[in-house]
């Protein structure tokens, strides 16, 4: 077992005085289980229960008062209770509606009782048995596939992640880290095929968990559809989803297929649900809130890099290129990216969003827009001139700030630039492993600039040379 970052946030729930029963999230095999075990080790008394399994949904089905409830699980689990800190974990706990009603009553009536659920299709569920759920009572965490940090202790590259966190990075460590964020690149978060890859370093024994996470991933969901007609076209989108992901996409004839508008929005809806890819909408305007426009089209966003490979058969042209931009369209460049930004608020859950400027003779779209303090930050992922942005360009025209980031393959430095119509604007270029560590750089960022006075610098065509890069902090951003 290796650690997650989440466990850091289970720890900070914990010793909250406002703690309420906390439901983890997320898609299957995310490591959820995992994760509990690793933070049970802070307690006294430690009951697991996986309602799959009948004899533990059995406890249940009595509707016992909630400590009669408590006494039995501790006698089914053989466990003598005296004192001390108890957690109690309920695994999948959507197979159970009763489950699901008691957690108001371990509210309300046992408050010293640490409990977390975890249930990989938890809103189908809900909504498939009309389980009426205890809102105002609970409390949700969120976990995704390994993050690129998770993924480089995972395979023992500590001297790597002090690097990471070191912003900015130095120069020297670059090298090392572009190496290790195209391995993470190629064989994804998913915990059991990092686990694997952890010990054997081999990619091509990898494909047997891929395509069983693949298999079970559509057995899973396709069982909890309507009918049989629905189960094949959530079959069908899991199936061609990987070729769709990073484009956006119109839901009729989705993967070429027959499917109406409709059918093709149920099963891609089903599958947001179950967390297996997101629909991200664009946004139109450049200031808070980030508001998503949903009569536009979705960008589709996978689960996980390494299952995209391994789907969309791309894992043998990996090593054919050391820029990921300059690979299947930028479009893993993308996903890498989208993916670290979901998981960048560990515990909660954030689905990026893009902007758009969409008119007849000008149309625009930035990759990213990322919420910084009171600024609405753009994030382009770019391999070309800084001046070939035009999308940024015309964003940056219309925010009322002057910070804009770039992600691609170079070093870490920054620009004071112009649009075509005289904005004004700093560029922050980051390779991209430093999308994992935006909040941390964006503050080191803003004093960056504020310390070099570079807004006093005059823009003219021979800009004078931005000094040496101060160090900053830590990749949270604290000094």
């Amino acid at each position: 077992m290796f650690g997650r970052e989440i466990v850091k946030y289970l720890i900070e729930w914990m010793d909250s005085p406002e703690r309420k029963p906390l439901v983890l999230r997320g898609a299957r095999q995310v490591g959820k289980t995992t994760a509990v075990n690793i933070f049970s080790k802070n307690f006294d008394v430690y009951l697991s229960l996986n309602l799959e399994k009948k004899e533990d949904a059995r406890l249940f089905e009595r509707n016992l008062p909630v400590k009669e409830l408590f006494q039995s699980i501790l006698l089914h689990k053989n466990i003598r209770y005296k004192k001390g800190k108890v957690l109690l974990f309920i695994d999948e706990i959507q197979s159970s509606p009763s489950a699901v009603s008691m957690l108001r009553f371990f509210y309300e009536e046992m408050k010293d009782l640490h409990i977390i659920a975890a249930g990989s299709l938890f809103e189908i569920m809900l909504e498939r048995k009309h389980i009426s759920f205890p809102v105002g009572r609970v409390e949700y965490r969120f976990m995704h596939p390994l993050t690129f940090k998770e993924f480089l202790k995972a395979i023992g590259e500590t001297q790597a992640v002090d690097l990471l966190n070191t912003i900015p990075a130095p120069a020297y460590g670059l090298t090392k880290l572009y190496k290790l964020f195209h391995a993470y690149s190629l064989v994804g978060g998913m915990p059991e095929v990092v686990n694997n890859y952890a010990r054997s370093k081999d990619i091509t024994a990898l494909s047997p968990v891929y395509q069983s996470l693949l298999t079970s991933f559509s057995d899973d969901v396709s069982k909890y559809a309507r009918n049989n007609t629905m189960s094949g076209i959530i079959k069908h989108c899991i199936e061609h989803a990987p070729f769709e992901t990073g484009k956006r996409i119109k839901f009729a004839g989705f993967g070429n297929s027959n499917y109406r508008s409709r059918e093709i929005g149920e099963a891609l809806r089903i599958l947001e649900k179950a967390m297996l890819l997101y629909l991200v909408y664009p946004a139109t305007k450049t200031k808070i809130p980030v508001i998503p426009d949903k009569k536009k089209s979705p960008r589709l966003q996978f689960l996980d890099i390494g299952l995209l490979n391994y789907a969309s058969g791309l894992q043998q042209y990996f090593f054919q290129y050391d820029d990921l931009l300059s690979f299947y369209k930028g479009i893993l460049a993308e996903q890498i990216a989208g993916q670290e930004m979901m998981a960048l608020d560990a515990g909660l859950f954030v689905k990026p969003a893009f902007w758009v400027r969409e008119k007849k003779q000008s149309q625009a779209e930035v990759d990213f827009l990322y919420r910084f303090k009171e600024y609405v930050i753009p994030v382009e992922i770019k391999s070309g001139k800084e001046g070939k942005m035009r999308s940024l360009h015309q964003f940056m025209d219309y925010s009322e700030h002057p910070y804009a980031v770039r992600l691609y393959s170079g070093e870490i430095k920054i620009n004071k630039s112009r649009t075509p119509n005289g904005k004004v604007f700093y560029l922050l270029n980051l390779p991209y492993f430093c999308i994992s560590c935006l909040s941390g750089y964006l503050q080191w960022f803003l004093k960056e600039t504020e310390s070099l006075n570079l807004h006093k610098i005059p823009l003219n065509p021979q800009i004078p040379p931005i000094p040496p890069l101060s160090k900053g902090g830590n990749c949270r951003g604290n000094n």
